[in-house]
């Protein structure tokens, strides 16, 4: 995708809320590109350390990446509970951008 979109993945991203979650179709809706869920994951390759990119999930609530260990610790770290690779009660702690920004 074109850097614009990318700029405005990340943007929502650092807006989850610690100890919530979000999809990456979620935010694809959310920045005007409702089939494009690859393409934020796509874009997430290539981040800082310190970004929240952990935050970010499948729409079934599992985690994708390639560093599950470390998004679990994370996760864990802001309250959000991992079994496996998959969020416990990800309704509960998911943040959809569409209805809280």
């Amino acid at each position: 995708m074109n850097p614009q979109f990318n700029k405005q993945v990340f943007e929502i991203i650092r807006l989850i809320p610690k100890g919530r979650v979000t999809s990456y179709g979620a935010i694809a809706k959310a920045v005007g590109y409702p089939n494009h869920a690859r393409h934020v994951g796509n874009a997430l390759r290539n981040y800082e350390q310190e970004f929240p990119a952990h935050r970010v999930c499948n729409s079934s609530g599992h985690i994708t990446a390639s560093c599950l260990d470390l998004f679990t610790e994370k996760l864990t770290l802001e309250g959000v509970k991992v079994q496996g690779n998959k969020i416990t009660d990800f309704k509960k702690v998911f943040w959809n951008p569409l209805y809280e920004l």
